[in-house]
């Protein structure tokens, strides 16, 4: 007989390297599935572990494995002290992505770091992690792992969007989840931005500014990956072997490269949100995550869609997937599937998460 009522701390580490996002969050199942977040917190990298997580993907494996050793105490760390501030007495696991540094799944590789079984050790908690290992193995993209959540926590929605390190959409369609990578986007706004100086472009203030190169903008939307069928997925290989190199070669401003890319990201959401409500009655799409906040690019979006889309309240736009997996942490300890195979290719659906008792 399964409990129907759960608190789990839900932790995840974008590849924008924006932070680590904490939710503490309490799950009831009734005949659905409802969520009440019961706090929250972003803590953002210092300077030096964003330096260390930008350069992860060129490290020797003795090298990576120190700084995965280093980066679980470094999470246990930010978990402890999370618990500490709020006060938090009682939660039942800790449910934590980890941070990619490796994602390669058709080499049948996928690295995130943090996932220790050290990490329950340090933070005296039951843990469920490493949530893309499995799928990977069984022949999936080891992504997207959020539509599970998507389908039971936010069906209200013909389609959920979210906008960190990468844009990835997810909807229904002919009773099955469809959801897929659609393209970089902070990851690679982000990079730019910092060479001015800043940790991203606000409101999209720098994209507004700066002027869109026509061919630029051409060779970046007919990369051979948007012609793709789903399941896919990206990681930051692709990222550093595809797009940086096209806007180097370029040799645009670091406003124009930003207003380019921007645009380039609104002509690729705006297409597959278009695809994605084409058969569907409702017509409204849920916005979430960082560029959230890119006003810029939410109005390039709604342009080129025609589309409603929704920007939800502070909480939801930040910590929707920090919650998902908390969520799937509890669809772990009910052993039931927290994986949705039609969306990563996997064969079927199945229960993911390595779990470190201390």
């Amino acid at each position: 007989m399964h409990a129907t009522s759960y608190v789990l701390l839900g932790v995840m580490s974008g590849t924008s390297l924006d932070g680590v996002d904490l939710a503490y969050v309490r799950f009831q199942k009734s005949e659905n599935w409802r969520y009440e977040v019961l706090q929250s917190e972003t803590i953002p990298y210092t300077k030096d572990w964003v330096g260390r997580l930008e350069h992860a993907v060129s490290l020797s494996a003795d090298a990576l494995q120190l700084l995965d050793e280093d980066y679980t105490r470094y999470l246990s760390s930010l978990i402890n002290a999370f618990v500490k501030k709020h006060p938090i007495r009682h939660f039942d696991a800790i449910a934590s992505h980890g941070h990619t540094i490796l994602h390669r799944p058709e080499a049948g590789l996928t690295y995130q770091i943090g996932n220790l079984p050290e990490l329950a050790d340090y933070t005296g908690k039951l843990v469920i992690c490493d949530f893309r290992v499995q799928d990977v193995a069984l022949g999936g993209q080891g992504a997207p792992l959020v539509p599970i959540g998507d389908r039971l926590l936010f069906a209200d929605y013909a389609a959920c969007l979210n906008i960190g390190g990468f844009a990835n959409v997810s909807f229904e369609e002919a009773g099955r989840r469809v959801a897929y990578d659609i393209c970089p986007t902070n990851i690679v706004l982000n990079t730019y931005a910092r060479k001015l100086g800043l940790d991203f472009d606000r409101d999209g203030a720098i994209a507004r500014s700066g002027s869109v190169h026509s061919p630029t903008l051409e060779q970046l939307n007919t990369l051979a990956y948007y012609q793709k069928p789903a399941p896919k997925s990206l990681g930051l290989e692709w990222v550093t072997e595809t797009i940086f190199p096209i806007l180097k070669d370029s040799q645009l401003s670091v406003p124009d490269c930003i207003a380019t890319y921007t645009e380039h990201m609104a002509a690729q959401i705006a297409q597959n949100l278009r695809f994605s409500v084409a058969g569907a009655a409702r017509k409204t799409i849920l916005i979430t995550g960082g560029g959230a906040y890119n006003s810029f690019l939410i109005e390039r979006i709604a342009a080129l869609s025609n589309l409603a889309l929704i920007i939800p309240d502070a909480q939801t736009i930040e910590f929707k997937e920090a919650l998902i997996f908390a969520f799937m942490g509890v669809l772990r300890l009910r052993n039931t599937p927290n994986v949705l195979g039609c969306v990563t290719g996997a064969p079927q659906d199945h229960c993911a998460g390595l779990v470190y008792s201390p």
